[in-house]
């Protein structure tokens, strides 16, 4: 496998090829526009969730673990950093995290995905999350942020085994609101497939935003929302049913979001949709949602994300 290869999504869809042509800037694969995030953890001999590898190129970058959980002073707080404020054209990012050995860990970014606006080209990332067996792991990103004219494929790639437990958010926005920019990007592609130890497909997930060729706000698309949050929730089989039926009532207490659950195929796992206008709002769902099962798979408490 050459670099190129290795940063670069092998399924880009047609409609994102579409805009792959001539870079106007700095060409795809130069320095600055590829990065790489390499990352494992495992327990160490104190029982404390540790980085054991770690490989980094900007602008991505991994902060230095925190344990800053009371009630699980072995979990691992990771806060993911681009040093380049966004994602511009041409750009190609790839990160991979590999929890091990029992870890625990709590992973986020250190702000939104900004993708920005874009005139020859397009922009991917790939994320590969491996999750072994007796693992948890917690993912909650910040926003995606797609500017105007912007062109955006994300491929996520879960693998995480049928006894450990892994919990994947992400939000997509309409785009720079305060500027007047709402739904005035191109494509936004999200893509995640999920599979265990065995290589068995537990999920296969595509989303595509074309708002300039969709009617994004019709019934059945998002209709009266603009801001749509997405969980998946794998984990022990045996956890699946109470904790759809849970979540789905806690949440529906929630009066400014509108919710929706289902079970993935084999009852390998939950979905979760979150519809609303208000980042923060979708927010404190999915916070919600961590709570229960943070409580439910280690029975102990949520703190909040610390972002300052």
């Amino acid at each position: 496998m050459n670099k190129l290869e290795y940063y670069t999504p092998d399924d880009t869809p047609k409609e994102i090829q579409a805009y792959d042509a001539s870079v106007k800037q700095l060409g795809v694969g130069k320095s600055g526009k590829v990065g790489i995030l390499d990352v494992e953890l495992q327990v160490n001999e104190s029982g404390k969730t540790v980085v054991t590898k770690q490989f980094s190129q900007v602008p991505l970058q991994i902060q230095k673990a925190l344990y800053t959980e009371s009630f699980l002073p072995q979990m691992a707080f990771l806060y993911v950093i681009s040093s380049s404020g966004g994602i511009l054209q041409g750009d190609r990012y790839r990160t991979d995290i590999l929890l091990k050995n029992k870890a625990i860990s709590h992973i986020t970014t250190q702000g939104a995905t900004r993708i920005y606006s874009m005139n020859a080209n397009s922009a991917s990332q790939i994320l590969n999350i491996t999750v072994e067996e007796n693992c948890y792991l917690e993912y909650i990103p910040d926003q995606i942020i797609p500017y105007k004219n912007s062109r955006y494929y994300q491929k996520v790639n879960l693998n995480v085994h049928d006894n450990s437990t892994l919990i994947y958010s992400e939000i997509l926005t309409p785009g720079r609101v305060a500027m007047d920019e709402s739904f005035e990007y191109d494509i936004c592609y999200l893509r995640t497939h999920c599979k265990n130890q065995d290589n068995k497909i537990r999920f296969l997930e595509n989303t595509k935003i074309e708002p300039k060729k969709q009617r994004v706000r019709d019934f059945g698309i998002l209709g009266e929302y603009e801001i749509v949050g997405t969980v998946y929730i794998l984990t022990k089989k045996e956890e699946i049913i109470a904790l759809e039926n849970l979540i789905e009532k806690e949440l529906k207490k929630f009066e400014k979001i509108t919710i929706g659950t289902s079970i993935l195929s084999d009852e390998s796992g939950v979905i979760i949709r979150i519809l609303g206008n208000k980042t923060d709002m979708i927010f404190e769902g999915i916070f919600k949602i961590v709570e229960i099962v943070r409580k439910k798979t280690l029975d102990a408490p949520f703190s909040k994300i610390r972002k300052s």
